[in-house]
């Protein structure tokens, strides 16, 4: 029976995917055992030292060179992505002086790593090996050896990439996020990196560069029920603010309110906009996330916030606002 006609059903499916994942899950605990006194060295090394990471390999494992270099470009440390096969072709200037060399592989003995472990070495840089094979060409020829050693593969061939690149992933995240700890990288340097992006947005965009400026939607406590309808209508923003002479609010006034009292009410030439408006309404500074307002209105079951500074009005943050950014 072939593979295929193994996984005629979809419970088939679903025990093969459960088993491919605890497989994973089982090579990456065994890995957290194998963090050594090399693994801390290499994080000094790198913290310490003037140059870049320069992060190579081939195959699968050249993939997980360039997340690599990825995740430690956006958390703070300069890193550079340089194919192996590439680097023995001309590549290699991209190697400076002080810079850090590490090299991804499983088997540690492909012929491009034999070329290219010894020239490196001789230019005097630092070599560090993510190796599964420990008794491989690349473990012996490099200063610090960092095992991602696995049993076996996910692969039921034992074949393809599967353990073995996870556990190398997990590896150089490990080295990522403590180097990341380090440089004391905050919040505000993660917004520096990713100014662009749902991440980006998260962690800069603030209530003042979203809400309307000029002219929001406003109503004085005796202004008619037509005043506070033509001034809800007109700004579409859903809801209307009631404020007095200097601006200070005094209470909100959303199209469900209007809908609730012409459902309950007759006669609503005498009715005005104290009449009807909620007191107390759920206030935001111009100065607060715009996530942080996001989650206001999520846990309070709201679509608007009231933006004040100083005690005054200033605005209507309408949750579209922060939808059309993309924040959430």
């Amino acid at each position: 029976m072939t593979n295929s006609q193994k996984l005629k059903t979809n419970d088939s499916i679903k025990a093969l995917a459960i088993k491919t994942v605890l497989a994973e899950a089982e090579a990456i605990k065994k890995i957290a055992l194998l963090i050594n006194e090399d693994f801390a060295k290499v994080v000094n090394l790198i913290f310490s030292g003037k140059g870049r990471v320069i992060a190579t390999g081939i195959g699968k494992s050249a993939i997980i060179a360039q997340k690599l270099v990825a995740t430690l470009n956006s958390t703070g440390t300069p890193a550079v992505f340089m194919h192996a096969a590439d680097a023995i072709h001309g590549d290699l200037g991209i190697v400076l002086s002080d810079d850090v060399v590490i090299c991804i592989s499983k088997s540690g003995d492909t012929p491009e790593i034999k070329v290219l472990i010894p020239v490196i070495k001789n230019q005097g840089n630092k070599i560090v090996a993510i190796v599964s094979n420990t008794n491989s060409f690349l473990a012996h020829n490099a200063h610090f050896v960092l095992k991602a050693t696995v049993d076996k593969e996910a692969c039921p061939n034992n074949l393809a990439p599967t353990s073995s690149t996870t556990a190398q992933l997990v590896l150089c995240d490990a080295l990522a996020v403590c180097l990341l700890y380090k440089h004391g990288f905050s919040k505000d340097d993660f917004a520096r990196y990713h100014p662009g992006g749902t991440i980006g947005k998260k962690l800069y965009m603030r209530v003042s560069d979203l809400y309307k400026h000029d002219n929001p939607p406003k109503v004085q406590l005796h202004e008619s029920i037509k005043s506070v309808i033509i001034e809800i209508s007109s700004k579409r923003l859903g809801a209307a603010v009631v404020t007095d002479q200097n601006d200070k609010v005094l209470g909100i006034i959303t199209d469900g309110d209007l809908r609730r009292m012409l459902e309950k009410q007759n006669d609503i030439n005498t009715i005005t906009a104290k009449d009807i408006m909620s007191p107390s309404p759920k206030t935001v500074s111009p100065d607060e996330m715009a996530i942080n307002a996001f989650y206001i209105m999520e846990k309070n079951k709201i679509t608007q916030l009231v933006v004040c500074k100083d005690n005054k009005y200033k605005g209507l943050l309408h949750l579209h606002d922060i939808l059309r950014e993309g924040i959430v």
